[in-house]
């Protein structure tokens, strides 16, 4: 019969808090992709182009400074930003393109 070291018991208490950090992370990231849903619908009904480079920029240079001054990685948090913005477009393409619209994207970037 085995028992449960203290060391044990402290690490599964640990990652028990991270799994509750976890849920929070991806929570967040949920709120934040509705959020972004909101913003698709804003952009349909009023003709705004989807892709605004100047708001990625703002969005990158905000978690920049952030990870600056929380000893975070600036290259890790531009490649989760990246990909981060890279979904929320998708998703915004969806909501844009979604049925019942006319078809018509006024002001969408030909570039993209």
């Amino acid at each position: 019969m085995t028992t449960t070291s203290n060391a044990e018991v402290a690490l599964a208490g640990l990652r028990a808090e991270l799994d509750l950090v976890d849920v929070t992370l991806l929570d967040t990231l949920k709120s934040r992709i509705d959020l972004c849903v909101r913003i698709a619908e804003h952009k349909r009904e009023h003709g705004v182009p989807m892709m605004q480079p100047h708001r990625i920029g703002v969005v990158q240079e905000r978690a920049a400074r952030y990870g600056a001054e929380h000893g975070i990685d600036g290259t890790f948090l531009r490649r989760l930003y990246d990909l981060i913005i890279e979904e929320t477009c998708r998703v915004e393409d969806l909501v844009i393109d979604a049925p019942g619209t006319d078809g018509r994207r006024p002001g969408r970037d030909t570039a993209s």
